[in-house]
Formats: C-alpha cells, sequence, structure tokens
C-alpha cells in the first residue's frame, strides 16, 4: 500500500488555513532523508497502523512541509522534488532558484 500524501490526504500538496505545517514540497524521498527526517523527530519511514500510515521508502512521494525542506536543505539532507506538483505557496520560504535546483522533473 502506498501512502495518500497531502495535507488532506488526497494525493495532492494543497494547503489551507487549516495547514499550520505547509505541507507543499512535493519530494521523492531517499534513504539519506528518511533517516535525517528521524533523526531530527520526524520519523516518516516507521509505519502507524493507527492512522493508516505504512511508512515511506525510498522512492515514494510526499507532500513535505515547506519549512522541514528547508531545514534539510541547510543541513545538506534535502530530498529531490517533482517541481510541477509543489504548491506556489511554497515560494513563500524558498526561492524558486533553489527549488528548481533540486527538482526531478525539469528538461
Amino acid at each position: 500500500m502506498r501512502p495518500k500524501t497531502g495535507f488532506y490526504r488526497d494525493g495532492y500538496c494543497k494547503t489551507g488555513i487549516d495547514d499550520r505545517g505547509v505541507h507543499t514540497v512535493c519530494v521523492e524521498v531517499n534513504a539519506t532523508f528518511l533517516s535525517y527526517s528521524k533523526q531530527v523527530g520526524n520519523d516518516l519511514s516507521t509505519p502507524f497502523p493507527a492512522y493508516d500510515f505504512p511508512g515511506l521508502k525510498p522512492g515514494d512521494r510526499w507532500c513535505l512541509c515547506a519549512e522541514r525542506w528547508l531545514q534539510a536543505y541547510k543541513d545538506g539532507k534535502a530530498p529531490p522534488l517533482i517541481l510541477s506538483a509543489t504548491n506556489a505557496k511554497t515560494l513563500d520560504f524558498i526561492p524558486l532558484e533553489v527549488l528548481m535546483a533540486f527538482a526531478i522533473d525539469l528538461e
């Protein structure tokens, strides 16, 4: 089972007034990022059946909080991202040039 992503668990990196974490960066997680995320207190790899969350594996796509992605970027652990699926609200936190440098969907 693939995890259903997005703050609203609808498969999209949408945000709204109730999304305090601003889950707007569409990333493709890798082992480095998953390990880093766990180290900084956001364990995304361990399943949580009570929340219908199977845990993420390298290659899974996930809507990550903009500030968490920025933190990983500053620490040299940012995962690649899918710019076309990343919400424009992300630009309030991260410059487009930085996002483009990590985009795996640009030609």
